[in-house]
Order: structure tokens, then C-alpha cells, then sequence
């Protein structure tokens, strides 16, 4: 009786062994499955990145660079047996990382999802026009309108001392007091807010607000003129 339960002993634990084998094989191909899927959402979610950077990069006017080695990592196949084992992992861009395919995975979600904050605070940045980009557009075209009309009063000043040591001629002063220097700086203005005034990522021209901007420029350039002419009369 001795060796049948000899026997008997070996073969439960056999089987005990049998068992353990079969559920480490099955939790082994549930972690392939989990890791080959979660490398599959990875893969898709890394080409709609490279896809969005291009379109940024098209519409800021960038030329758009192409990784080719940009994708999703990959994961090597286990050893089997009931636990994970080491090997070297493949990442974005072809560096070799040992470790668990797991981890690496996890790290590389983890890069993409700043990688996603990142864009979204780029194209947040691109929403914003380059010339005073925390102002709204009617305070944006008012600042610009202002200050193209002041460099043209600067140079209405060189005219009145020109006029006044006779190179300028009081007609050509008065044309270009009252017609020329606003008209000059309005068109200034309005070149400025099409150029630095628009948004790199804007599909459509932004306000340049034409009536109050001529306003601006008609009244202050003759305004200055006006003022001018009073310090002058005054001072002597």
C-alpha cells in the first residue's frame, strides 16, 4: 500500500502542477491580449497627434517634419510561465528600455497624455493673434489705429519745422495735414492688424474695424497739427 500512496501523492501532484500551469498560461494570455490592445489604442492615438501637428504646422505656415520612427512601442512577446518576464522593450523612436512591457506602456500613455497638454496649450496660443494678444480686436485696432496716427503727427512735426525754414510750402503742409499723413497712417494701421493682427490658426480675416480707424487717424493727425500750431504761437 506503501507505493500506491506514493503513487497516489504524485499524481495529485501532478495534477496540482497541471492546473497551476493552465491558469498561469491563461492569466499569461489575458496579459498579452491586455497589452497588444492597450499598444493598439496607443498606436492610434500617437498617428492622430502626428496628424493634428501637421495641421497646426500647415496653418502657422511650418514646414511639417515627419518622424519615421514615430509610433507605438513595441511590445515583445513573454516568456511563458505564469508571471511576467524582463525583456527589452522597444519605445517611440527606437530606444531600447528594459523592463515590463507594462511599465514601459504605462510610461508611454503617460508621454502622450502630455503630450496632448502641451497641444492644447499650443493651440490655444495659435488662437491668439501675435500683436498684443491678451487685448480684445476693437482695443487691439484702437492701440494700432492711435499709434499709426501718432507716428504720422511725428511726422507732420518734421513738416511744420521744414515749413518753417521754408523746404515745405504751406500748401503741401496743409494737403498733407489734412489728407495725406491721415489717409497714410489709416492704411498703416490697417496693413498691421492683416499682418500681426490675425491668428495663425484663423480661417478667416479678423475685424479690422476700417470706419474707426479712419475716425482715429483723420481727427488726431490734424489734432496734433492744431495743438502744434498753438505751442508755437505760444512759445513766441
Amino acid at each position: 500500500m506503501a507505493g500506491y500512496d506514493e503513487y497516489a501523492a504524485a499524481v495529485r501532484q501532478l495534477s496540482a502542477r497541471i492546473r497551476e500551469g493552465e491558469r498561469g498560461a491563461v492569466a499569461e494570455a489575458e496579459r498579452r491580449r491586455t497589452l497588444h490592445a492597450g499598444v493598439t489604442q496607443l498606436g492610434q492615438r500617437l498617428a492622430a497627434q502626428e496628424q493634428r501637428l501637421a495641421q497646426l504646422a500647415a496653418a502657422a505656415g511650418l514646414p511639417a517634419v515627419a518622424d519615421p520612427a514615430l509610433g507605438p512601442p513595441a511590445v515583445p512577446e513573454p516568456a511563458p510561465g505564469p508571471g511576467p518576464a524582463p525583456g527589452s522593450v522597444t519605445g517611440p523612436g527606437g530606444s531600447g528600455v528594459d523592463g515590463d512591457p507594462a511599465v514601459v506602456l504605462a510610461e508611454t500613455g503617460r508621454l502622450a497624455d502630455e503630450v496632448d497638454r502641451l497641444g492644447q496649450q499650443a493651440e490655444a496660443l495659435a488662437q491668439r493673434p501675435a500683436l498684443l494678444p491678451t487685448w480684445s480686436p476693437t482695443a487691439r485696432a484702437v492701440a494700432v489705429y492711435a499709434g499709426c496716427a501718432a507716428v504720422g503727427a511725428l511726422i507732420m512735426l518734421v513738416l511744420v519745422v521744414a515749413n518753417g525754414i521754408g523746404v515745405v510750402n504751406g500748401v503741401t503742409l496743409g494737403a498733407l495735414t489734412c489728407a495725406g499723413l491721415p489717409l497714410i497712417s489709416f492704411v498703416a494701421g490697417w496693413l498691421v492688424l492683416g499682418r500681426w493682427g490675425r491668428p495663425a490658426l484663423a480661417t478667416t480675416d479678423p475685424p479690422r474695424y476700417a470706419p474707426l480707424g479712419f475716425f482715429i487717424c483723420a481727427l488726431l493727425v490734424p489734432l496734433a497739427y492744431c495743438v502744434t500750431l498753438v505751442v508755437f504761437r505760444l512759445v513766441r
